[in-house]
């Protein structure tokens, strides 16, 4: 009863303006090279890595991955937040993927990568999906995505949202498909 109580609590966005009790996750299965790279319509993703499992799609990018190189992982075990909190997903079910980025000078305003950042997320997410500053997107005021960049020589853009499922009480998920999602994103940054 409890579970049952705790699921009715949990809400999904299905992208048309209203949210929907959450139920069995749909997968659309992996987002393999195959399946993501004929799909892309941006230069973003060319470059395309992809683990089923990984600590952090953020380590995944060697020192000489091109500006908009993509990695994607079905499962995330050590994916972060922001002020070194934890992301947790739910297998196969989330879209967890970080983004290369080589901005132009100046430094400084490379943290406005980050709001950019959610507006393209805002934007594939659909009508009712807003942005509390600095890094999430909220939908019926539940986080449904949340951003985190890093930045050294480069800019590793993280970006995780909850698809189908979610994963802690209290969060949102959309109900989108995780491909055209992803596409859809990629092509707004």
């Amino acid at each position: 009863r409890r579970q049952i109580r705790r699921a009715a609590h949990r809400r999904r966005f299905d992208g048309s303006g209203r949210s929907a009790v959450a139920r069995a996750p749909t997968v659309t299965g992996m987002l393999t090279p195959e399946i993501v790279l004929p799909a892309l319509r941006g230069s973003y993703g060319r470059d395309y890595r992809h683990e089923v499992e990984t600590a952090t799609t953020q380590r995944l990018f060697p020192e000489d991955a091109p500006h908009g190189a993509v990695a994607l992982a079905e499962h995330q075990t050590d994916g972060r937040g922001r002020l070194g909190r934890t992301w947790v997903d739910e297998p196969g079910s989330g879209l967890l993927f970080s983004v290369l980025l080589r901005p132009p000078q100046p430094v400084a305003r490379w943290p406005e990568v980050t709001l950019v950042a959610a507006r393209a997320v805002q934007g594939a997410i659909g009508p009712g999906a807003t942005i509390k500053h600095p890094n999430d997107v909220l939908v019926g005021g539940r986080k449904v995505a949340g951003i985190l960049a890093e930045a050294s020589e480069r800019v590793v853009l993280g970006i995780g949202i909850n698809v189908g499922a979610v994963p802690w009480e209290g969060a949102g998920a959309v109900e989108r498909d995780r491909l055209h999602l992803l596409v859809d994103v990629l092509e707004r940054l």
